[in-house]
C-alpha cells in the first residue's frame, strides 16, 4: 500500500522530466492545443458530474 502512495508523489525533478518529455514528443507549437483540449474534457468531465449531482438530488426530492 505504502509503495502505491511513493508513485504518486511526484516532486520537481520528476514534473520537469515530464514537461521536458512532452515537449520533445509534441514540440513548443502543439502544447497550448493540447492544454486547451485537456482543459475543455476537464471542464465537461466537471459538468457531467454536476448534472448528475443535480438528478439524484431531483430524484430524492420527489421521493420525498
Amino acid at each position: 500500500m505504502l509503495h502505491n502512495v511513493l508513485l504518486f508523489a511526484l516532486g520537481a525533478p520528476e514534473v520537469l522530466l515530464i514537461a521536458l518529455v512532452v515537449l520533445l514528443i509534441f514540440g513548443g507549437k502543439k502544447i497550448p492545443e493540447l492544454m486547451r483540449g485537456l482543459g475543455k474534457g476537464v471542464t465537461s468531465f466537471k459538468k457531467g458530474l454536476q448534472d448528475i449531482d443535480d438528478e439524484i438530488k431531483e430524484d430524492l426530492e420527489d421521493l420525498e
